[in-house]
């Protein structure tokens, strides 16, 4: 178990790791929390955030087994759905810069998509309320090839239903954020990793952060993901799903995301309106890649990322501006209770 001193967070600024009343006691109760990720087995990396400075950083276990690699604070994982509110965020930007409406439909954006989907909307898409079908039970098992956004978008183009008319109801839908990928860049012009990259992590100085695809990116200090099961460990670090970006394909470390929540409480990306719509509940208390509900009576902002050899959760709370971030590199089990329980001891 490793723990980081935090200076490195933005000129000008130190701070001392443990600081803001965080006892001993505390912290040795954080490393029996994460027992499971320390020594050689798939490890994780925690943030606590806590008035604009990390109040604790850790470190456990391995980002790369067969290298010896531990994890650090910069050690890139892939966030699987924690990577929705970016994709979320680019097209809020788009509307804000007037190249999209939330109104804008399938059938504008894409002339030769079939009738079936083509009133579906932008704003349906980023709530869960397409109704469109899931990728992932349509592509046969027999499948190897890596499957990208656009093929997804293709995938739907030969569909001919929906599980629900479009703004009815809310299934969550991996679908639904491949395709706002292709939106992104149908409308931009740019590719959706140089969209991101050049309207996000560049301005926000993420610069370690990336949409990963194979053969033309590369993800600096990359934890890999396995599989536990026992004693037994797995290398099991992509899946046929995993080229697909705007769903779940970036990659991002403990150290990046600090600034992107720190980010999220100003207006540097956009403006408080849209940024507050965002952050407004619809169906199912769902934002625009985010939930919103309250934990024992704090409003929270929260999402889980979960994928073959990952699983992520950030916990934000903004009203008291506190937010949890744990990053882990193997496939169980969920973390989002271990947030939980930081929030229960460093919050309430």
């Amino acid at each position: 178990m490793k723990v980081f001193s935090v200076r490195w967070i933005l000129p000008g600024l130190l701070l001392i790791s443990g600081g803001w009343g965080c006892s001993q006691n505390k912290g040795a109760k954080v490393d029996h929390l994460f027992r499971d990720y320390q020594g050689n087995r798939p490890g994780a990396a925690v943030m606590i955030i806590k008035d604009g400075h990390p109040l604790l950083t850790k470190t456990y276990g391995m980002a790369n087994l067969e290298k010896k690699i531990p994890v650090s604070p910069a050690a890139n994982f892939r966030l699987a759905s924690v990577t929705k509110q970016f994709t979320a965020m680019s097209i809020l930007m788009l509307v804000e810069r007037g190249r999209l409406r939330l109104s804008t439909t399938l059938g504008e954006l894409f002339p030769d998509f079939p009738a079936y989907g083509r009133t579906i909307t932008i704003d349906q898409l980023l709530h869960h309320t397409s109704g469109l079908l899931a990728y992932e039970d349509i592509i046969p098992d027999t499948v190897k090839k890596q499957v990208r956004d656009r093929d997804v978008l293709a995938l739907m183009m030969r569909q001919d239903s929906t599980y629900f008319p479009s703004g009815t109801a809310y299934r969550y839908s991996n679908t639904g954020y491949a395709v706002l990928a292709m939106v992104i860049e149908k409308v931009s012009g740019l590719s959706y990793a140089d969209f991101v990259r050049q309207n996000i992590f560049e301005p926000l100085g993420m610069t370690q952060t990336v949409a990963y695809e194979k053969g033309i990116s590369t993800v600096p200090d990359r934890a890999f993901g396995y599989t536990v099961e026992g004693d037994s460990i797995a290398l099991t670090d992509q899946s046929t799903y995993s080229a697909v970006l705007g769903d779940g394909g970036i990659y991002s470390s403990i150290n990046d995301l600090f600034k992107w929540d720190q980010a999220l409480y100003g207006n540097r990306l956009l403006s408080f309106q849209t940024q507050n719509y965002a952050f407004t509940p619809q169906l199912e208390h769902y934002g625009c890649g985010w939930r919103i509900d309250r934990y024992k009576g704090h409003r929270r902002i929260h999402h889980t990322g979960s994928t073959m050899g990952f699983r992520n959760v950030i916990q934000r709370f903004p009203d008291d501006h506190f937010t949890v971030i744990i990053l882990t590199n193997r496939k169980a089990p969920g973390v989002a209770p271990l947030a939980e329980k930081l929030v229960d001891w460093y919050l309430l």
